[in-house]
């Protein structure tokens, strides 16, 4: 596998995520309001954020260490992080759960993972 090659720090890219979706970001664009914003990809976050050409693979993207080892393969793996307690990823509710829950869902897994890094503790994706 390709270790990430995003060289933005962690924290601050959690933190402005977190930011983003307390002001609004994932609204409906004015270019597109048709379409749902999707979470991490919509957003700064992604390193291919408004980018149509020479994108990178998300397997370089600093996100990959959040998601899981069996699922690190897959087209998109941001959706596949863990965001709820029970271990719900991204994909799962965006099935079956409405914008403001994704939302909140988001907000409360970016608050837990900023407390964990800003407390020194190690990240690690979970295991499969």
């Amino acid at each position: 596998m390709t270790m990430p090659q995003d060289d933005r720090n962690t924290l601050e890219v959690l933190k402005a995520e977190l930011n983003y979706v307390k002001k609004g970001g994932y609204g409906r664009p004015p270019r597109e309001p048709w379409r749902a914003q999707l979470l991490f990809e919509d957003s700064p976050t992604c390193m291919n954020y408004d980018s149509k050409e020479n994108r990178a693979p998300c397997a370089e993207c600093l996100l990959m260490e959040f998601v899981p080892s069996d699922k690190r393969g897959e087209k998109v793996p941001c959706r596949h992080i863990p965001l709820t307690s029970r271990g719900d990823a991204l994909l799962h509710l965006y099935r079956g759960g409405t914008q403001l829950e994704i939302e909140e869902a988001a907000a409360d897994w970016l608050k837990r993972e900023i407390a964990r890094l800003e407390s020194g503790e190690k990240t690690g994706s979970p295991s499969a």
